[in-house]
């Protein structure tokens, strides 16, 4: 079986293995279980693969991915370790950067609040991705590791198995994993990065690796005396696939209309998320996870509310 006969399986199996932990949840350890979020998982992964997938092929990244392969600087045989190593670091260094513009860039945030919407924790969110990643342009990041010599086949199937990595991490009930904690993306280091706890917050960007975290300063260890909170700062209290997907572009539309200046577009869209306009009593001091923050309405330490209908 080839490298991408896995891939197109990959789906499937994930899905799968989720509906798996949910029922052992549900039935075996007596576990309140979202199934309405299950569900509007799926809804999401299967339009985005298999709807969206099908209509937008290329998004507007394309061009510049045929451009940066035209005109790449080498070409880079994969024909060893070294080079297959490259690669991976490479990738990796690559989604680090990517994953964390998607945290603090409002275009990029709009599509990733997706994944980060469920105020539970579990296999079953590790698909949600959204279905406007390719219309928002996220293989942008990818695009300099083909000019620089890497087919883009290469580059994005390895960024498929970074993914598929990450599936596995989206659980509660794995503990801390010793020595792997301090090179590894682990479930525990997962767990914090989905966390809206201030002091967890926007966090542990890396794919496969936390070691760029901890070089450019986004690591932050789970603590035993700080249980995760799931979800946005502003839950999210929907199951339907349609808000789900399009709440944030919806919220930053209406933002776009309200501008008064060519600044305010500018920042609503590529500004941090919840970013105001100082006549609107907002600040800069902006959080990823929704709403303008300052130091007297500070939201992110209230209780989230139990996702409903």
């Amino acid at each position: 079986m080839t490298l991408f006969q896995i891939l197109a399986w990959a789906l499937p199996a994930v899905i799968g293995l989720a509906t798996l932990e949910a029922l052992v949840l549900t039935f075996v350890f007596k576990r309140p279980y979202n199934w309405r979020s299950w569900a509007a998982s799926v809804t999401d992964a299967l339009a985005r693969d298999y709807v969206v997938g099908a209509i937008v092929t290329i998004g507007f990244v394309g061009p510049l991915i045929g451009l940066a392969w035209a005109h790449r600087v080498a070409t880079v045989p994969l024909g060893s370790l070294a080079s297959i190593a490259v690669l991976f670091v490479g990738q990796e260094f690559s989604y680090y950067w990517y994953h964390r513009a998607a945290h603090r860039v409002r275009w990029f945030w709009a599509t990733h609040a997706v994944h980060h919407s469920p105020s539970e924790f579990n296999l079953g969110i590790a698909y949600r991705f959204g279905v406007t990643g390719k219309i928002a342009g996220n293989s942008l990041f990818y695009v300099p590791m083909i000019w620089l010599g890497f087919a883009p086949s290469a580059v994005f199937a390895t960024l498929s198995l970074n993914l598929l990595y990450q599936f596995w991490l989206h659980c509660e009930w794995i503990p801390k994993l010793g020595w792997f904690e301090y090179v590894l993306n682990t479930p525990s280091h997962h767990r914090v990065h989905h966390a809206s706890n201030s002091d967890y917050i926007d966090k542990n960007y890396g794919g496969v690796l936390i070691l760029f975290d901890r070089l450019f300063g986004t690591f932050a260890e789970e603590r035993a005396d700080l249980p995760c909170r799931y979800g946005l700062t502003v839950p999210l209290v929907s199951n339907n696939p349609l808000k789900i997907a399009f709440h944030e572009w919806l919220k930053m539309a209406n933002d776009l209309y309200a501008a008064r200046s060519l600044r305010d577009v500018l920042l609503h869209l590529f500004g941090p998320p919840g970013w105001r306009p100082a006549a609107a009593g907002g600040t800069l001091r902006a959080l990823s996870f929704e709403g303008s923050v300052n130091e007297e309405s500070d939201h992110r330490d209230q209780p989230l509310r139990r996702v409903g209908a």
